[in-house]
Order: C-alpha cells, then structure tokens, then sequence
C-alpha cells in the first residue's frame, strides 16, 4: 500500500514538473533527434526573459495538435538551437463551435474576448461586419498573437482558426450543421443547451446595437435558429463568452 501511494506520488509529481517547462508555438516542428534554430520570438523570451541555458528543456506545439519536448543545445546573442526529443500527435476536438462576433468600438474589449474564448477551445473565431458595426480595423497581425499566446497559456496544442473580417452577408451562407444568432428582440427564442448533442456549431453574436430586424430575418431565412443567452443583456464580448461556455461544455 506504501509503495502504491508513493509511486502515484511520484507520477504526479513528474506530470507537474512535465506540465510546468516554458512552452512555445513554432510554426514547423522537425521530427526526433533533428536540432533546429528557434524562431525569433521563442529565442528571445529563451535567451533574454527566461534566461535558458543549454541542456534545459523546452515544450513546443505547431498549433495544429503537434506538441514536443526539446533539449537547448546551444544559445547565443543571436540565436537558440534546440534538437526534439519527443513528439506526439493529439486527437483534433470532438465538438467544434464556432463564433461570430461583431468587431467592437474598443478594441481590447474584442482582443479579451479573442483570449477568453480561445482558453475555453473554440475552433474557429470570426470578426463579424455588421450593419451597426463601429469600426472595421482590424490588425491581423497582433489578434493572431493574442490567440497563440492564449493557447500556450491555456496548455492547448491546437490552434482555433482565426479569419479575416467577414460581412454579414457572408458569413450566414456557411456551410455549417448546427446555425445560430443570438440577438435581443423579441420573439421565439431556443436555449443553447438545445443542441448540446450537436459537433458542429456556429453562433453569431452582434454589435453593441444589436443585429438589425432585416439581418436577423436574413439568418433564419439561411436556417439559423435564434438563442438565448439568458435573462440579462449582455455586452458583446460577454455574450460571446458565454456562448462558447455553453455550447463547449454542455
């Protein structure tokens, strides 16, 4: 019995000491035994924010359900070597939920609803362009780093699917199983718990001012089916939230 508590012990010790090494996104991981440059930015928070020295060991994920441990071999001013010890391929999500959401007046408003929903697992995020949407700048660049740096916090080796900012018009001709549009008028509404059997969900969330009569009635007229979120209106980003909460844990 002492024995058994002790080894158990000792497994979970080694899982959170596994759990704990820094871990980086790089765009192409090579196979075991290959050394490689790191990129840039996972050299500098190495070399100059962590302060690694040869021989310390890293984890890294492409974002595509690949994650690897590799061993430091050399870092300079320049650059960081490392040679991959061991590889693994993850299952791609059972359920994937997709969100539209209107891009937002504030935009950190929308960058925390891009970590947050990324933490939680969702497959793919989709700016929305609305009708009463405010402002339509959108920096590519910068939301993408946000996601990856909320997959690595969020100890996920897959990468959701970000797109570029897409019109109303578009995004209800999605070829998706399960559609949705959450709004705030009145009329017959479902829960999201609804369609908790469902793999494949897309849920759109509007602008601060809503969705306008004529693009809700466009959604159902392409077999969306309006939801819920609850008895309080919400903020945008907060409805996005929550409708990735539900529609992943349910």
């Amino acid at each position: 019995m002492a024995n058994n508590f002790y080894f158990y012990r000792n497994l979970i010790f080694t899982t959170l000491v596994i759990m704990d090494l820094p871990y980086f996104f790089e765009q192409t991981i090579p196979q075991v035994n290959q050394a490689f440059c790191l990129s840039s930015t996972t050299h500098k928070h190495c070399a100059q924010v962590l302060r690694m020295k040869a021989g310390e060991k890293i984890l890294l994920t492409n974002g595509q359900g690949l994650s690897a441990t590799a061993i430091i071999t050399d870092t300079n001013k320049k650059n960081t070597y490392a040679m991959i010890t061991n590889v693994e391929q993850h299952s791609p999500r059972t359920k994937k939920v997709s969100i539209g959401l209107s891009l937002l007046k504030n935009t950190n408003r929308f960058e925390w609803f891009l970590e947050k929903v990324t933490e939680l697992g969702v497959y793919e995020i989709i700016p929305l362009l609305t009708t009463r949407t405010e402002k339509q700048h959108f920096r590519n660049e910068r939301m993408e780093q946000i996601v990856i740096a909320a997959m690595l916090q969020s100890k996920q080796c897959w990468l959701p699917i970000l797109h570029n900012p897409t019109a109303f018009k578009n995004i209800v001709e999605y070829p998706k199983t399960c559609k949705l549009i959450a709004h705030c008028l009145e009329g017959e509404k479902k829960t999201i718990q609804t369609f908790s059997n469902e793999k494949e969900i897309l849920i759109l969330i509007g602008p601060e001012g809503d969705f306008t009569a004529e693009e809700i009635n466009l959604a159902i007229q392409h077999q969306f089916v309006p939801v819920s979120l609850g008895n309080t209106r919400l903020r945008t980003e907060t409805a996005g939230i929550v409708a990735a909460t539900l529609s992943i844990l349910n």
